[in-house]
């Protein structure tokens, strides 16, 4: 059974993989401040999830469409992409039946 810790290590090497999809296809990304509010139980406070704010050109894109190349990259690696629940720019890992 993997651990909260080997899900965070596979988690920081997934999205090493996302951060060079992402600049390997033309994007420009930051994070957004990690003090904004999450939901109880969230993810972000595990260390399985993460926002992303994506930049086509030096534009903003702030769709969830616009996230969906890199969140079905996301997905195939074995994460999941917020763009399913309507939440575009965050992806993470499942755990405890959490997303």
């Amino acid at each position: 059974m993997e651990t909260l810790g080997d899900k965070q290590r596979r988690f920081a090497r997934m999205f090493a993989l996302l951060l060079h999809w992402f600049h390997a296809h033309g994007y420009e990304v930051t994070f957004p401040p990690e003090n904004l509010p999450h939901k109880k139980n969230s993810l972000h406070f595990l260390g399985l999830a993460k926002d992303v704010n994506l930049f086509i050109g030096g534009r903003y894109m702030k769709t969830t469409e616009a996230h969906r190349p890199s969140g079905e990259f996301w997905e195939s690696l074995g994460g999941t992409w917020g763009g399913r629940f309507d939440d575009g720019n965050h992806y993470s890992l499942e755990h405890n039946g959490v997303k």
